[in-house]
């Protein structure tokens, strides 16, 4: 049928799902198993407002349904690709996947020292300094041991960070 045949307010719009977090063409999706569990506990929040929606306005509904619907899908993408890595199976004398890292930034006046995690890329928070495997900087520490100093190049300035100690 045309669209010209159909009333302007029985046209309903799709609903935007928010991207979930950018993984690379050709990376595995890794997670440690805090994130796993993560990722699993968000399925089952989603499924759960699904069943528990009350929406008397059925144009309403069905928009905020599609929006559920829509991140219920690309979470089960992700959870399908995930990988579980136990970060108690790395290496642990140096920087690998699931590290803990307790640095400090070298150069004049920044003596401070500074915590991250590296961690898949639905877990990555800087809130709560966790960065994703991904990332440059965590690219710049994966390998080091201990005592060693990272290189991470910030536009035309060369940041130094020395790894003071890494924990699983």
């Amino acid at each position: 049928m045309s669209r010209g045949f159909v009333k302007e307010e029985d046209q309903e719009e799709a609903p935007i799902i928010p991207p979930r977090a950018a993984l690379p063409e050709g990376v595995t999706n890794y997670v440690t198993p805090n994130g796993m569990k993560e990722l699993l506990a968000e399925k089952e929040e989603l499924e759960k407002a699904r069943a528990d929606l009350e929406i008397e306005n059925e144009t309403e509904k069905r928009r905020v349904q599609a929006v559920i619907d829509g991140k219920m899908q690309l979470l089960a993408e992700r959870i399908a690709s995930a990988r579980a890595l136990d970060p108690k199976d790395q290496n642990q004398e140096e920087v690998r996947f699931g590290a803990k890292i307790t640095y400090e930034v070298l150069g004049p006046g920044k003596k401070a020292e500074n915590f991250i995690q590296i961690v898949g890329v639905d877990e990555a928070d800087v809130k709560k300094n966790k960065i994703a495997f991904v990332a440059p900087l965590a690219r710049a520490f994966t390998g080091k041991k201990e005592g060693e100093t990272a290189e991470f190049q910030i536009g035309k300035e060369l940041r130094k960070f020395k790894i003071k100690k890494i924990e699983y």
